[in-house]
């Protein structure tokens, strides 16, 4: 049997209560982003939209293997364009050259590597003809 309340006698829950006083002392003013509209709300619905803010705020990035592969041999083939020697050239082709095939032989998690490996005689190439290696010997 439910218990009724008698008129005129007002019923606050525990909840309501605490959000009262918390009013009452002041905690609800100057929140970041009162009174101003909700951030992405045109944006589709993104479950993992709390993961991602998270990592931006804390400045950490994460991206699949295949993903940080792509990136490192773009990081890589700038690497080279600007390296020393040809050897160093063809040292960090090599490098890169064997975690794709790694890559390409066990593929990881994600989406499609997209890479082959790079020919490091046309790499090479590209680097004396930006006239890096004009002075330089062969190996």
């Amino acid at each position: 049997m439910t218990e009724r309340k008698p008129p005129g006698v007002s019923f606050e829950s525990w909840v309501d209560r605490q959000i009262r006083e918390a009013e009452e002392r002041g905690a609800f003013t100057d929140l970041p982003g009162a009174g101003k509209p909700l951030q992405d709300l045109e944006q589709p619905y993104d479950e993992l939209w709390w993961i991602k803010r998270k990592l931006a705020r804390e400045g950490i990035s994460h991206l699949s293997p295949t993903l940080a592969l792509r990136k490192e041999a773009e990081d890589v083939l700038a690497a080279a364009a600007d390296a020393p020697s040809e050897r160093a050239v063809r040292e960090l082709v090599a490098e890169l050259n064997e975690k794709i095939r790694a890559a390409l032989r066990r593929p990881p998690p994600g989406p499609p590597l997209g890479l082959t490996p790079f020919d490091p005689d046309e790499i090479v190439r590209t680097w004396r003809e930006q006239g890096r290696g004009a002075d330089e010997s062969s190996p």
